[in-house]
Order: C-alpha cells, then sequence, then structure tokens
C-alpha cells in the first residue's frame, strides 16, 4: 500500500465519525436552544433548585422516559432506514409523533424534526419515506440521518442522547443557575446514566416500550401557560 492510499483510507474511516459530530453538535440549526423539556418549570417550581437536584432530574428522564420509549424508538426508526422499510419508519415515526406527552413537547418535536429535514440535502441524504403532510418527529429525522450517513447503530443513538443531555445542563447551568464548571461537572458524572440509557433501550423489546413520568408531563404541561419564561412553549 502506498502512504497515500494509507492516508485515503483513514479519512473514509473517519468520515462516519465527522458527521456524526456535525449531527451532535449544539451549531445544528434545528433550534434545540429554545427549549427547556419542562426544566424550566421544574425549576420555577423548586424541583430543581442545585447541583444535586439537577442531576436527579435529567438522570431520572434519562432512565424513566428517554431509555424506555424515546430511545427504543429511535433504533427502530434507524432499522427502518437502514432496511429502506417505509411501511416500518411510518409506524415508527408516528409512534414518536404521538408518545410526547404535551402539546409543547409534540410541538419542539415536529419543528426540529422539520429543521433537521431541510439540513438532509446539504447532508447528501435524501428525504424519509413520509406522506404528503406526515410530519417527522426529531428522534426520527435524527435516526434516518445516522442510517443514511453510515454511522453505527448504537454510535448514532448515543450522539442523540448526548445533543439532549447537553441542551437540558445548558438549561440549568443558566438557569438555576450553576457555574460552568459545575455544569462540566454535572455533564461528567452523567455519562454512566447515558451509556446505561443506551444499553437498556437496546434491550427493550416492541411490548416493553413505553413511559408513565406523570410529573414531567404536568410540568411541562404547565409550562405552556408559565407566566415568566426564557424558553419555548
Amino acid at each position: 500500500m502506498k502512504p497515500q492510499d494509507g492516508v485515503l483510507a483513514s479519512e473514509v474511516q473517519l468520515r462516519p465519525l465527522l458527521a456524526l459530530l456535525q449531527l451532535a453538535s449544539p451549531a445544528l440549526p434545528v433550534g434545540g436552544f429554545a427549549y427547556s423539556q419542562g426544566l424550566e418549570q421544574a425549576i420555577a417550581a423548586r424541583v430543581v433548585h442545585d447541583l444535586t437536584s439537577a442531576r436527579r432530574w435529567i438522570a431520572d428522564l434519562l432512565a424513566l422516559v428517554l431509555a424506555r420509549q424515546e430511545a427504543p424508538l429511535w433504533l427502530r426508526v434507524f432499522d427502518a432506514t437502514a432496511a429502506r422499510d417505509s411501511d416500518a419508519f411510518a409506524r415508527w415515526n408516528g409512534e414518536l409523533v404521538a408518545a410526547r406527552e404535551t402539546a409543547e413537547l409534540r410541538a419542539e418535536s415536529q419543528q426540529m424534526g422539520l429543521s433537521l429535514l431541510r439540513i438532509f440535502p446539504t447532508l447528501g441524504l435524501a428525504a424519509p419515506p413520509l406522506a404528503e403532510g406526515e410530519p417527522i418527529a426529531y428522534a426520527a429525522a435524527f435516526a434516518a440521518a445516522c442510517a443514511g450517513l453510515g454511522i453505527e447503530r448504537n454510535a448514532g443513538l448515543t450522539a442523540y442522547l448526548w445533543s439532549w443531555l447537553e441542551a437540558q445542563v445548558l438549561v440549568a447551568v443558566k438557569s438555576v443557575p450553576l457555574g460552568q464548571q459545575a455544569g462540566q461537572a454535572l455533564l461528567f458524572a452523567l455519562h454512566g446514566p447515558l451509556a446505561a440509557a443506551v444499553t437498556a433501550a437496546a434491550a427493550l423489546i416492541d411490548d416493553e416500550i413505553g413511559s408513565a413520568a406523570i410529573n414531567f408531563a404536568l410540568l411541562c404541561a404547565r409550562h405552556e401557560t408559565q407566566y415568566s419564561r426564557l424558553y419555548r412553549s
């Protein structure tokens, strides 16, 4: 092998990683920074008020909401895209759209999903197989992008959860408030719960998918009418 051949091979191997970093970047123009997913209301209600309570809140959402519902559905959309199974894609995207607990969360998911679809041509991706007028959940759009870009399944899900985790921690840093160093410590402390969420999601069968985080849903609903707020509803 010529030296330049080895360099080219390395570049090819790096492309999925580079694509994954781009998808997980806060610079991705999908509007995720505008939402708090109920955390702003949890802070207003003093459910979250310091570093310890912020860690507990975010870790609980990872384990009880994302790992049990959104993440396993993400994996199914990824598999449907990889298999070019349009019926399965429509089914699992529909589940993601329907599973949002409140109008605020549903609007967030669909707005971010549509924004990500607009970036697909820039990434060299074809649009997912959607019926005309059918909404797409952000999780489904992200999963479809990962599958289309040749990103490994669990790596893609990890990046999706990481982007969610980073957004939540930034809300806590701004609104609790926490310092920047405390925010980084919180991110590092949640590496384990995030990895556990990926493992748990991959182990679930279809009939086990579901979440019943009632307090989370109530706080998200209350955020829709919260008098003073920084984040979109």
